[in-house]
């Protein structure tokens, strides 16, 4: 049984004035044609500028690339799906019965896109004033503990700067082995250290993903640091 949509509006800290819209933006493609893709579309603007408006305010000194980098950790997609896990909002999205069979409730992709959705269907209620608060109620430990944007960088480019600030060349990867279905690929990389013939290994679905992976098991082997996937 779905759960009274007072609830929900009492999690996110919005009222809506025009319940159908919040109807709409519970409604995945899968329930019918007033789904609520166009909702997420215009969440998903919204929010980008929100949380770009809030970095700016809280760190002055830090600069373009790393607001950046802060910003898409916050709105990523993953962090989206935790705050549709914590508001509980599974219970509330309407599915087809495919996707009910299949668990979508659960699914991280569902989640995050049906945040943004009700940060669209929020702003045409109410105007952008009332969904950049609920964007701030519902960011607002994230906010108050904002990663490091050096920790952030992919571990190709923490690599990269770490060498250039010794005087090294860059490394040289190759993919040394792929194995499995052309749709489910697995992939093995190697990372070198040309200047000392060092070899460091990686593996994942994907070039980028095996690189990386390469990359990573050489900052933690030889700077001790420990970087993004």
């Amino acid at each position: 049984m779905t759960p009274s949509p007072a609830a929900l509006q009492r999690a996110i800290g919005y009222e809506f004035a025009n319940q159908q819209l919040l109807e709409q933006a519970l409604r995945h493609r899968s329930a019918g044609r007033q789904h609520n893709e166009r909702l997420e579309f215009l969440g998903d603007g919204l929010l980008n500028f929100v949380i770009a408006a809030e970095l700016y305010a809280h760190l002055p000194d830090a600069d373009e690339g790393d607001l950046s980098r802060i910003r898409a950790a916050l709105v990523r997609g993953s962090t989206l799906a935790e705050i549709g896990r914590e508001l509980g909002l599974g219970a509330w999205i309407s599915l087809g019965m495919g996707e009910k069979a299949t668990g979508g409730h659960r699914r991280s992709s569902i989640l995050a896109d049906t945040v943004e959705a009700l940060l669209g269907a929020i702003y045409l209620d109410a105007g952008f004033d009332a969904a950049a608060q609920v964007v701030r109620h519902l960011f607002a430990q994230r906010l108050r503990e904002l990663p490091d944007a050096e920790t952030l960088k992919d571990a190709k480019t923490r690599l990269q700067e770490a060498l250039q600030r010794d005087g090294r060349p860059l490394p040289e990867y190759a993919i040394v082995e792929v194995t499995g279905e052309q749709h489910r690929q697995h992939m093995r990389a190697t990372c070198v250290l040309a200047d000392s013939e060092q070899v460091f290994e990686g593996s994942g679905s994907s070039r980028r993903k095996a690189e990386q992976d390469a990359a990573r098991a050489c900052l933690e082997a030889v700077f001790q640091l420990v970087a993004q996937a």
